[in-house]
């Protein structure tokens, strides 16, 4: 359809109307477009083409326009054999549509359509909402919860047949594409993406319309789904990894292979959970969900070629952001010469012409006071009043007398003359408005027009107050009625409104003013160059300026109006504008008064009621002229049917104010097409244009005054958009039709000059901005003497530099080039100019083409705003719309998927993101329409609240840096060269040496220090737990324990054997320790497991089954209440329990003494598993061995200096890691005694620990994050009366952090300053870190005061500031607080005797420098001996544990631990002189996101994000075949779920370069965190796939 017809006609005969063309069927529509390009290429007649055509259409035509089909084609023929004709012709024959005139243009239209019929409708994923965003009837209120999502979603797919899971089918009678189709595409794999059209194409070539084909596909789909069900079952063998990643990039493949899969707790479904369907295809794209459905279509979008994108905008590295933007060398340039300066003709000289303004209402008043002046009408259209020219005299002085003499403060006048004055008038009370303005100019005041502040909210009200407190302004005119009505405070006062001034209220009514004494005159000057009025305007960023306008300047203007319209005296105008300002004030108060005209005012809200008052009263009147706005010639065609009886053919001029809009073409057209039948000349129209700073710049003259006839320009956009001018030839469908603005104003000298920087003249074909110098513009900005200057003083110059003229010129703001015959053509204004990429694009045209994608059903015409908003160094287009009630969710998403690829395709720019919000809810401009920079503004702060949202950052983000290509690596040897020729150090660090022996180092085994702790200090209590209340729950001494163990080690020595692994299923308590001394003592290898939740069975227990399965444990020891959960019915359906192996209840246990205690051939031997779940999802179960399990105890004992003597608080899980040790191990090692407080107990009593903490005035003391977190969220706003409580915690030395990530600084600090108050040192706080390889490398003890120096602790933490760009190129570059990109990390502890610590580089394995990011590597006798896991895959990880670097040290055995940091050597000294290292750990490498060839940690996107909306609770990122998903918790309501849409996609790509692929926003406390307060990341990645979140909202941005 791109292709015109050969005579290449602009008419729109030969295509169905826009309408029609929308109802026929998408078949009949293609055909139609076949036999178009048949036409142009000539492979048929233009008689075949007719009869082919007509007969395709001959089944629609009637129906549509109920037109014998016959006689439609006969006009064809006509039209088509005519030669081409002005595009205003063919309007005629058409009813005027209901369509919003101001941006109509039928050809425009035309090419919407063309250029959507070339798209063929691409499918793409439409986001899914929760039933409860939407705005419901009751119907859909009661769908069951499992269907609303399905029946949202084009394509959703329950599988059938062997795929079937336990729901059963559910068909919804929605337009989904055939689900046929769709297996076929998954089995065939192919990337086709559906067609979102009513029919969907089939392999077989047919095409079947599938309104409800959804619900019986399923019966002809079961040879697909078997077929499909077959590939399943041979991916699932080999498909435990994760999904494939499909950057392209090795390095994270092989990652995959060398976790343990097998042990992943993703593998619940597939290994024990037999029912639960399938995860993925064979290649990685996940079958039953629905939401991977989408993700597909998503990344189908995204395979079609994008638009080339810009040279580089920018390289990122450590220079900073380069613009490296080079222009396309085939863009259009202007060519033509440069233009001259325009002069208008001289003003003419008028004999007795008043001096100033006041002289002339002064002449007409006292010799004309019976003349009319103005008359008001009310809402119904009836005249209330009538004001003399006669009564306006009086009544202004009346009133400038009263506010010069009887207003005054402290016996001090109140006003001075030239003070400024604000007039707050309605807008149908003109009567009013005029007496204050003219009270005004003969008191010598400044009037200052505003609009009445209706709330105190009001859109932009807050920039007006700004504006009258610039101005000083202290007194607000007003009348009567508006008084009233004004929101008032509780005193009865007029309120004070947001950023407004304190003002004096006046009401201007007659009782309130007094009549001046007989010898008093008001002074009637020549107009000078003192301020006579200001005039607001609201810029395009929202800002309020006010222009000066100078008496001599109005009356120039006022002259130069009279003279351009030939206004004569008396003659009768109606004018529909805002009398406040603008044309309005210009024609309808001040020039009418010039020439004693009789102004008929029709005020806003009677057109609102009435749209065709205006036209009645020039009819009612005889008027001459009429100043309107295009909007109201659109407003007058809608309801002219029912009007016979009126004439038009009293107007000589009908003025149309805004006919700068190049869309008020089709407005003029259309008006005149319908009311040339009642007596309106064509002539008549006459458009003008015009700005706040320069008033009037050019006007079409009524044709009796001599001058060239009207003048039409058909424009490429293409042009356009690079400021050429090309009158458009090859491309039919992007054209912009625009009407000359007439000539010059008499005594105006006008040139056009480049947009930005120095204000050169423009060529003859190129677009720039146009420039006046005349005595009747504007002065100035008021109290803004630089923006002024750049405005008001511009000296345009040649292109060799020279000033054209040595008179200033003002700048219009209007975009625009002289034509042929000295006409002004004017293409857009300053403000909707939105620079894209070095292209322009006006937002009017985009508006335009918005609204020819046939909105009528979804959105509301007049209700769109465009607008810019900046975002990664470009600037982005913005398209809000309002969405009317009664459109559906998918009819809406279609309409936006539609606006998108129509702008795309005219204007060949990409939206960066379109949203409609609910009906009435977008910030109203005064007089009607949309409030743009409010809305502009809602939308950066998120508080739109929009109903749908589309964003496309991949189309548009065309500027993102280079994706990092990997450098060869340089040589391990030339490294070393390297690093010592510049003088670095290799990054290694180790801790104390453990070579001195003390007292029980003798013993290698912790059952041995135990019995011998029972001899030695029977009675010294080791353990003390306590319960939420804070009291003690239990207790034990070291003989009460080894009693205790002895008890469990009789139970189990007869029923295993040694070297048996036996689960221990307990609370966090004494009996966890004792069974596990128990089982050491029979000589089991102990596995500790975290109990299942009871009231979480379904995600808890499954957990606890496959660690006592992967563990091979024989037997489960656990309490009584426990062994009956695990049997219960509940349990069973989560878990087989049949499979259980025998579950010991150790409640009740005989005091049984074991016959002899087990002993271990040698340390070496297994001492116990550590299982824990790694963040990625993986389940990892390490070996302890006995020497191991005392050298771990024996390091923290040097390291926190713990002896018997000492109390340690310990507030951590019992289960894995250091925690387990902490709590199990280092007591019974060290003798000290432990004051235990399971984390649990904190979720009902917050204050717990600390209060525990401070009770038993506890030195050292070790939590989670997550405790952490509980109190700082908990107890923030309780300290005061935790103080009250006499908790203090200035006994507190360390207290430490015990994580396995690195150090969230923002938490510790935020508790460090909260818990202050209550004694807390500072310093006191610090982290620790282990892994799964080595459970305790640091360990930060501090020391404050004199011990410090004596002790064996290490400085305080310190903190660096890297640069997050180097960083994701793996690489560390230091740089200041504060600077930009910076990320603050902590070093993560001292590390522990005994542990050496090296950085490797990830791929070659050899060592690296100082401040170098690579792998931290591990060497210490505590280390783990490897992973223990259920399929013997121990060799896949063997490097894990023991590694050697590939050069250098090449004898020393390490482990890696997974975990990316860097070492860095501080001026800070240790207690034995050395210079001190400190390990910084930056994240966990099978955490990272590999994107663009760079290296994210999701914890910095997560930090930006949260950041972006105070509604975002928290959030959690991970990346699906390639595109990046942030889930989003929305702590607010829920209408403010799709606000987060934009600001996350904008923040991420601001500051990550990242371009977010889906956004989900999901209730408070979804994302899934494990005990230690780390996110699981992947856990949310499966559920999110397999559609468990029951999300809010889910955004795929395209």
């Amino acid at each position: 359809m791109a292709e015109r017809t050969s005579t290449g006609l602009l008419t729109m005969m030969l295509e169905p109307t826009p309408a029609v063309a929308m109802t026929l069927p998408a078949e009949v529509r293609e055909k139609l477009a076949e036999l178009e390009l048949e036409l142009s290429e000539g492979d048929i007649t233009q008689k075949g083409y007719e009869k082919k055509r007509s007969k395709l259409l001959a089944p629609y035509i009637p129906q549509i326009q109920g037109v014998d089909p016959s006689l439609q084609i006969d006009n064809r023929i006509q039209a088509s054999s005519q030669a081409v004709i002005p595009s205003s012709k063919h309007n005629k024959s058409r009813a005027a549509n209901t369509r919003d005139e101001r941006f109509r243009s039928d050809l425009h239209t035309e090419a919407v359509q063309a250029a959507l019929a070339k798209y063929k409708e691409r499918k793409m994923p439409m986001p899914s909402k929760r039933r409860s965003v939407l705005v419901q009837s009751s119907v859909e209120a009661c769908t069951p919860p499992d269907t609303s999502s399905a029946s949202e979603d084009e394509g959703s797919l329950r599988r059938q047949g062997r795929l079937a899971t336990s729901t059963p089918y559910q068909g919804h009678g929605h337009s989904h594409p055939a689900v046929e189709h769709w297996f076929n595409r998954v089995i065939q794999g192919s990337s086709t993406s559906s067609s979102a059209s009513s029919t969907s194409s089939h392999p077989g070539g047919r095409s079947v319309t599938t309104t409800n084909t959804t619900a019986h596909a399923a019966l002809n789909v079961n040879a697909a789904a078997t077929a499909l069900a077959d590939l399943m079952a041979h991916t699932q063998l080999d498909n435990h990894s994760a999904p494939p990643d499909v950057t392209g990039l090795s390095e994270r493949s092989s990652l995959h292979a060398e976790r343990p899969q097998v042990a992943s707790v993703r593998g619940v479904s597939r290994s024990y959970n037999h029912h639960t369907s399938v995860m993925e295809t064979a290649d990685g794209v996940p079958v039953n969900s629905r939401v991977s459905n989408k993700i597909q279509q998503l990344l189908n979008t995204l395979k079609r070629p994008k638009r080339p994108p810009l040279r580089e905008f920018f390289v990122d590295d450590f220079e900073e952001l380069l613009d490296v933007q080079q222009s396309d060398p085939n863009q259009p340039k202007p060519e033509g010469q440069q233009m001259s300066p325009l002069e208008g003709e001289p003003l003419g000289v008028v004999t007795n012409w008043p001096p100033s303004l006041p002289a002339a209402l002064q002449r007409w008043g006292t010799t004309q006071p019976k003349s009319p002046c103005l008359t008001a009408l009310d809402n119904a259209g009836k005249p209330v009043y009538t004001l003399t020219y006669g009564k306006l005299w009086t009544r202004s002085q009346k009133l400038a007398y009263t506010l010069l003499n009887k207003l005054s403060t402290r016996n001090e006048p109140l006003l001075m003359p030239g003070d400024r004055v604000a007039l707050v008038f309605p807008n149908n009370d003109p009567v009013m408005f005029m007496v204050a303005f003219y009270g005004c100019l003969l008191a010598e005041l400044v009037p200052v027009p505003i609009e009445v502040p209706l709330t105190r909210k009001d859109a932009g009200s807050q920039q007006i107050g700004f504006l009258l407190g610039s101005c000083g302004v202290t007194l607000a005119l007003t009348t009567d009625a508006c008084q009233k009505g004004l929101p008032k405070a509780q005193t009865g006062e007029v309120a004070t409104f947001k950023g407004w001034p304190r003002l004096l209220w006046f009401v201007t009514d007659g009782k309130h003013v007094v009549k001046p004494p007989k010898d008093w005159h008001p002074p009637i000057r020549e107009a000078s160059n003192d301020i006579a009025y200001i005039e607001y305007k609201t810029s395009k960023e929202g800002s309020t300026m006010g222009i000066t306008v100078s008496h001599s300047a109005m009356l120039a203007h006022c002259h130069a109006l009279t003279q351009a319209c030939d206004y004569t005296e008396a003659e009768t105008i109606t004018n529909v504008l805002d009398f406040k300002r603008e044309a309005g004030l210009w024609h309808g108060v001040l020039t009418s008064v010039m020439n004693r005209m009789h102004v008929i005012s029709i005020p806003y809200s009677l057109m609102k009621v009435n749209p065709l008052s205006w036209i009645q009263k020039v009819h009612t009147y005889k008027a001459r002229v009429a100043v309107v706005k295009s909007r109201d010639m659109h407003w007058s065609l809608l309801a002219q049917r029912d009007q016979r009886d009126i004439s038009l053919s009293s107007l000589r001029m009908l003025i149309v104010a805004d006919g700068a809009n190049p869309w008020s073409i089709s407005s003029c057209d259309a008006f005149l097409n319908v009311f040339q039948a009642r007596g309106l000349r064509p002539e008549v129209i006459c458009p003008c244009a015009s700005s706040s700073e320069a008033m009037t710049v050019a006007i079409r003259r009524p044709p009796e005054m001599g001058v060239p006839p009207p003048g039409k320009a058909v424009l490429s956009m293409g042009g356009l958009s690079h400021s050429v001018i090309r009158v458009d030839t090859e491309e039919k469908l992007s054209v912009l039709t625009v009407q000359d603005v007439g000539q010059v104003m008499p005594g105006a000298l006008v040139c056009v000059v480049r947009v930005e920087g120095t204000p050169y003249l423009c060529q003859t074909d190129e677009v720039g901005e146009i420039c006046v110098s005349s005595g009747s513009t504007g002065v100035a900005y008021y109290g803004l003497p630089g923006m002024t200057k750049n405005i008001f003083e511009t000296i345009p110059v040649t292109s060799s530099g020279v000033p054209i003229s040595d008179r200033p010129f003002t700048r219009t703001s209007l975009l625009g080039f002289v034509g042929p015959d000295s006409l002004v053509f004017i293409v857009g204004k300053m403000d909707g100019l939105m620079v894209v990429s070095g292209r322009r694009h006006n937002a009017d045209d985009v508006v335009a083409t918005a609204l020819a994608v046939e909105p009528m059903k979804f959105v509301y015409r007049g209700r769109i705003a465009v607008f810019s908003v900046s975002v990664l160094h470009d600037e982005r287009i913005v398209v809000v719309a309002e969405q009317r009630p009664d459109a559906s969710e998918e009819d809406s998403f279609q309409w936006m998927s539609r606006v998108l690829q129509a702008i795309d395709s005219i204007h060949q720019v990409g939206v960066y993101c379109l949203a409609l919000v609910p009906a009435n809810t977008l910030p109203k401009a005064p007089l009607g329409g949309i409030h743009i920079s409010e809305t502009k503004q809602r939308f950066l702060e998120g508080a739109l609240h929009p109903c749908n949202v589309l964003m496309c950052p991949h189309t548009c983000v065309t500027n993102l840096p280079k994706p990092r290509q990997k450098q060869p690596e340089v040589g391990p040897a030339s490294m070393i060269v390297g690093n010592l020729v510049a003088g670095k150090r290799i990054a290694q660090a180790c801790g104390r040496d453990m070579a001195q022996l003390e007292d029980n180092d003798q013993f290698l085994y912790l059952q041995d220090v135990l019995q011998w702790r029972a001899q030695a200090t029977p009675d010294h209590p080791l353990f003390l737990v306590l319960n939420s209340k804070g009291t003690v729950a239990s207790t034990a001494s070291c003989l009460q324990l080894h009693k205790r163990a002895e008890r469990v080690a009789a139970a189990l020595m007869g029923r295993l054997n040694t070297g048996d692994h036996v689960a221990l299923v307990y609370p966090p308590g004494i009996d966890l320790i004792a069974t596990f001394y128990g089982c050491l003592y029979a000589g089991c290898v102990p596995v500790t497991v975290r109990p299942p939740h009871p009231q979480n069975l379904a995600t808890t227990l499954p957990t606890v089954k496959m660690i006592v399965e992967v563990s091979k444990s024989v037997c489960i020891l656990t309490t009584q209440a426990i062994t009956k959960l695990l049997k219960s019915k509940e349990a069973a359906a989560a878990v087989d329990i049949k499979s259980w192996p025998t579950v010991l209840d150790t409640d009740d246990l005989p005091r049984k003494k074991s016959p002899q205690m087990y002993k271990p051939p040698t340390p070496e031997m297994l001492a116990y598993l550590d299982f824990s779940v790694s963040t990625t999802g993986i389940l990892a179960g390490v070996k302890m061995s006995h020497a191991a399990t005392s050298a771990l105890c024996r390091s923290i004992k040097l390291q926190c200096e713990l002896y018997p003597s000492r109390q340690i608080a310990i507030c951590l899980d019992p289960y894995c890691g250091l925690g387990f040790a902490l709590w199990c191990l280092c007591s019974v090692y060290s003798g000290h005694q432990s004051i235990l407080v399971p984390p649990l107990e904190l979720e009902s009593n917050a204050s717990l620990w600390l209060t525990a903490v401070s009770q038993y005035k506890v030195r050292v003391t070790f939590c989670s994050y997550s405790v952490m977190e509980m109190c700082t969220k908990g107890l923030g706003s309780q300290t005061e009366a935790l103080r009250l409580r006499n908790v203090n915690l200035s006994c507190v030395r360390t207290c430490m952090v015990v994580a396995e990530e690195r150090p969230r600084i923002s938490l510790t600090q935020s508790f460090s300053k909260i818990f202050k108050d209550l004694g807390l040192s500072p310093r006191a706080v610090s982290t620790t870190f282990g892994c799964r390889v080595n459970v305790a490398i640091c360990l930060q003890p501090n020391r404050l005061g004199k011990l410090a120096e004596q002790g064996t602790a290490g400085p305080d933490p310190t903190t660096v500031y890297v640069d997050m760009r180097a960083l994701r190129h793996d690489r560390v570059r230091l740089v200041e607080r504060g600077s930009p990109h910076s990320l603050p990390l902590m070093e993560s502890g001292k590390i522990l005797p005994g542990v050496k610590v090296i950085i490797a580089n990830t791929e070659t394995k050899g060592p690296l420098g100082d401040s170098h990011l690579g792998e931290i590597w591990v060497s210490s006798p505590h280390n783990a001996t490897g992973y223990y896991t259920v399929y013997g895959e121990e060799a896949l990880h063997a490097d894990h544990f023991n590694t050697k670097l590939s050069f250098g040290d090449t004898q020393t055995v390490w482990a890696r631990t997974g975990y990316l940091g860097f070492l860095r050597r501080t001026e800070l000294t240790d207690a034995s002189g050395e210079r001190h290292d400190a390990l910084y750990v930056v994240g966990s490498l099978d955490e990272t996101l590999e994107l663009r060839g760079m290296r994210y940690h999701p914890i910095d996107i997560e930090t930006s994000v949260i950041r972006s909306h105070k509604s975002i609770a928290e959030c959690a990122v991970f990346t699906w075949t390639n595109l990046l998903v942030v889930v989003v918790e929305l702590e607010g309501s829920e209408q403010e779920a799709l606000d987060l849409v934009a600001l996350v996609t904008n923040v991420v790509l601001e500051e990550h370069y990242l371009i977010v692929g889906v956004v989900v926003v999901v209730d408070p406390g979804v994302i899934p965190i494990n005990s230690r307060g780390e996110k699981q990341r992947m856990h949310l990645r499966d559920g999110f796939l397999a559609d468990q979140l029951d999300p809010i909202y889910v955004a795929y941005n395209m």
